[in-house]
Formats: structure tokens, C-alpha cells, sequence
């Protein structure tokens, strides 16, 4: 769990450097500006993101499940090998399939205006600038959506379904709740994470107004990235230690 937490970390330093402080410049100065190449490179940067952690996300439930309905075999199954290969393909999965959607973007026109309805570049109000079909790009990103952000979703699905029925299996109530404990905060990121994703970027409707979209992205690219620092250090019990030592040595 901690070396896909690390993965996992790197995946939230790259969310909010990648958005946060120009959202805050436009939120700032009402309004900003950005190059066509910035453009790019922020939303390429975004699509990584998005799809490294989910694939992450669906990989750390699998800990969790051998971590509770498979305990015997737990530490044979997640191995370092294992580990890493589950990371190595959270980020690969993103690497390999985005180029593919960039190809189509790249051959897009662009004539009509040039302002973005949004705090960063994100697919629907960048697409909704071409004067181009975008037709076949549409159907392209929803493919790559449900490839990485929807199957994952039902694999961490049907992962806590498991986990659920072997905890409501146990005999004693302090075996409950120390499984939960250890779900619960893996729990809350997927649905915060997962939630919004599912929401905009698979079951959108065209009809769903950008400004709706703009909240529901707040979700996983400032909430999620804010909260799991907390949700994952706060719990651990080294941590909680090394912090009251450090507050002892401030004082």
C-alpha cells in the first residue's frame, strides 16, 4: 500500500502544480491567458493524470482485497515485483493511449473565438472552440474514458463488493472495524475521484451546461489532491508519532 501511496502522491503533486496556481491567476486577475502550446501541454499533463490515478486507485483495491479476503496470501501475491508492475502500468496506460487522441486534436481548425469557458483546458470547452467535426474524437476520448477510468471503476466496484461480504463475514466486531479502517480512506479518494470522472467525462449528457462541469471538477482536481495527504498520513500511527515528536522539538 505505501509504495502505490508514494505513486499515488506524485500523481497529486502533478494534479495541482499542473492547475492550481493558474486557477488561482485567473480566479485572481478574472480571467488569463495561455498559448495554444500551453494549452496543450496542460490538458496532455491532465490526461495523465486522470488516468495514472485511476488505474492507481484500482490497483490499491486490489491490496485491499488480498489484504482482507486473501490474508494468507497476501504477502506472496503483493510482491515488490507485482507492486511495481502495477505502477509502471498506471503510468504507461495514459503514456500510450493519449498520443492517439492528440493525433486527432492536433488536426483540428481553430478559426472562430478563443476564449475558454473554463479554470483550465479540459476536453469539452477546448473542443467546443474547433470549427472542426469533432465527432470522431468524441467517441475516440470515450473509448480511452471507459478503458481507463470506467473498467477501473468496476474493478475497484466489484473489489469492495468482496471486501464488504467477507467483513459482514467476520465474527467479531472489533475485526469489522479494523477492516473498515482500513478501507475507509481509499474509500472516501475513489469516491470523490471516481464520482466526477464517471460523471463528466463517460455519462455526460450534451445538454449538461460547462458551468456544471467546472464543479464537478473541483472534485478531483483540488478536493482529492487536498484531502488524501490527510486521509492517508493522519491515520498512520508513525506519522502521528514522528509529527508529535516534531511538535515537542518546535516548542
Amino acid at each position: 500500500m505505501f509504495y502505490l501511496l508514494k505513486h499515488l502522491a506524485l500523481v497529486d503533486l502533478l494534479f495541482t502544480t499542473n492547475i492550481v496556481p493558474n486557477m488561482l491567476y485567473i480566479i485572481l486577475m478574472e480571467g488569463g491567458h495561455i498559448t495554444t502550446t500551453g494549452c496543450f501541454v496542460q490538458y496532455y499533463v491532465h490526461c495523465i493524470c486522470i488516468y495514472t490515478q485511476s488505474v492507481i486507485l484500482a490497483a490499491m483495491s486490489l491490496d485491499r482485497y488480498m489484504a482482507i479476503c486473501q490474508p494468507l496470501h497476501y504477502s506472496s501475491v503483493m510482491n515488490p515485483k507485482l507492486c511495481f508492475q502495477l505502477a509502471f502500468w498506471s503510468w504507461a496506460a495514459g503514456f500510450l493511449l493519449i498520443p492517439c487522441q492528440f493525433l486527432l486534436i492536433f488536426q483540428l481548425h481553430f478559426c472562430g473565438p478563443n476564449v475558454i469557458d473554463h479554470f483550465f483546458c479540459d476536453f469539452a470547452p477546448f473542443l467546443k472552440l474547433s470549427s472542426s467535426n469533432t465527432e470522431i474524437i468524441r467517441w475516440q476520448d470515450f473509448t480511452i474514458s471507459v478503458l481507463l477510468i470506467f473498467f477501473p471503476f468496476l474493478f475497484v466496484l466489484g473489489s469492495y463488493i468482496r471486501i464488504f461480504i467477507t467483513i459482514f463475514k467476520m465474527a467479531t466486531t472489533a475485526g469489522k472495524k479494523k477492516a473498515f479502517s482500513t478501507c475507509s480512506s481509499h474509500l472516501a479518494t475513489v469516491s470523490t475521484h471516481y464520482g466526477a470522472l464517471v460523471t463528466i467525462y463517460v455519462f455526460t449528457k450534451t445538454g449538461d451546461s460547462l458551468y456544471e462541469n467546472k464543479w464537478k471538477s473541483l472534485l478531483y482536481t483540488v478536493l482529492t489532491p487536498f484531502i488524501n495527504p490527510m486521509l492517508y498520513s493522519m491515520r498512520n500511527k508513525e506519522f502521528r508519532k514522528a509529527l508529535t515528536k516534531l511538535t515537542h522539538i518546535m516548542r
